[in-house]
């Protein structure tokens, strides 16, 4: 048994309530919230009824009574659990099932069903790079994707945010014989798209691979809410052996997961070295019938979307006069993801309070989520919305955004963003 470190001898254990009064005194601090859902996008948050513009939700399908009587039928006749790793007893019949079908949907040859988005990505990227290889990160690339890259030790040249030109001269730039693009289609707090097309004309010229990690696209999207590459026309006949596409599972389509689809031959390798797949037990069968009835709904039910972009755009045009001129900024996004950036950290979360008190819940996003100076309030639509649920958003940011100036206000910069850097993972 361990000794304890005797009286008066100070423990680096000690540091920790410091630490944490250093996040306060930054309004830095997360504080997670007790959820029950309400119906639609309403949820009793706390103990306290609220309209949520909070959730990835984006279709409004989590609560889908197809997708419950699909994984109660799942539960009953599959059981709960997967009861091991893929690669020993856990690759159910249903699981199964639900790759081909992911294949099918996003029209790429063969697809690979993870239990977790983060564990794909972190699993993926240092399966496919390693010491000695080049991966190109994009500045504002969710944190699994980062993640990922410093775990595959290779050189990670990290670029502005969708700026192809650096990206075009670093890939010119590097003498490594495997380079590997990682970028989101979406990104995810500011909800503006890649330009798929481009980066794969530079992966073609550079003899590079993408990975694309759909995660804010898949189910909105494209046609049927095929994704980000599908909307870019390269899917089927026209998809590209250079194209790793990835997607989660518990945003649009409303359960939990992901998986990642391509060429025949690169999945192979992913199922054979991905340790974040090879070394964690499955997820549960039920789940991949609960997903096989959404993918139907995906498919089928084209009115979400067109009632999600309806949305989109009345949110969009209702907040553009109401923020001229006051220091707030709106991103330029035409994903249910809208970015009303405020800049100060304790700004974004005094906003935050008050749409709070008006039953309102939409989060303040700082950093390191987003670069500093651009904490910002993020709304997240869902076809669960009404156009009134929207409307009543906009009044309550009217009656807090601050007074228009005639002064013009100092802009926070949405991309601020480092120069690009070379480093060792």
């Amino acid at each position: 048994m361990t000794a304890a470190p005797s009286s008066g001898v100070s423990s680096w254990l000690d540091e920790f309530p410091a630490r944490l009064d250093a996040l306060d005194a930054a309004h830095l601090r997360r504080i997670r919230r007790t959820v029950v859902p309400a119906g639609g996008a309403h949820l009793v948050v706390d103990g306290v009824p609220m309209l949520g513009f909070c959730s990835n939700d984006y279709l409004g399908l989590a609560g889908h009574p197809a997708l419950v009587a699909a994984a109660c039928e799942g539960a009953r006749s599959l059981g709960v659990g997967a009861g091991g790793s893929p690669m020993v007893s856990g690759h159910s019949a249903a699981n199964a099932a639900l790759e081909g079908d992911l294949a099918r949907f996003v029209g790429l040859p063969r697809a690979l069903y993870f239990y977790a988005g983060y564990a794909a990505n972190i699993g993926i990227v240092p399966a496919l790079v390693g010491d000695g290889d080049a991966l190109f990160s994009d500045a504002l690339n969710h944190a699994c994707l980062i993640d990922g890259a410093r775990l595959s030790r290779a050189r990670i040249h990290r670029y502005p945010h969708a700026d192809l030109g650096a990206l075009d001269a670093a890939l010119a730039a590097s003498p490594a014989r495997r380079k590997l693009v990682v970028t989101d289609a979406v990104f995810s707090m500011d909800g503006d798209v890649a330009d798929i097309r481009a980066l794969l004309a530079l992966c073609e010229r550079h003899d590079a691979l993408l990975l694309l990690d759909d995660a804010h696209g898949f189910g909105v999207l494209g046609p049927q809410g095929r994704g980000a590459l599908a909307e870019a026309g390269l899917t089927g006949a026209r998809a590209s052996r250079r194209v790793l596409y990835m997607a989660t599972l518990g945003k649009a389509a409303g359960v939990s997961g992901a998986f990642v689809a391509g060429d025949d031959a690169l999945v192979e390798w992913l199922l054979q070295k991905t340790r974040s797949y090879l070394f964690a037990t499955a997820a549960p069968p039920l789940l991949a019938r609960a997903l096989q009835a959404s993918l139907a709904l995906i498919e089928a039910e084209e009115e979400r979307r067109t009632h999600l972009a309806r949305l989109v755009q009345r949110l969009r045009s209702g907040l553009a006069p109401l923020l001229h001129g006051t220091g707030w900024q709106l991103g330029a996004s035409r994903t249910p993801v809208q970015a009303v950036v405020i800049g100060a950290n304790d700004e974004a979360l005094a906003a935050m309070e008050g749409l709070r008190r008006r039953g309102l819940w939409v989060p303040a996003i700082r950093p390191p989520t987003v670069p500093e100076g651009t904490a910002r309030l993020r709304i997240a639509l869902s076809a669960a919305h009404t156009e009134a649920d929207v409307d009543r958003l906009l009044q309550a940011l009217a009656a807090l955004a601050p007074a228009p100036s005639a002064t013009p206000h100092p802009a926070p910069a949405p991309h601020r963003v480092p120069p690009p850097i070379e480093s060792p993972a």
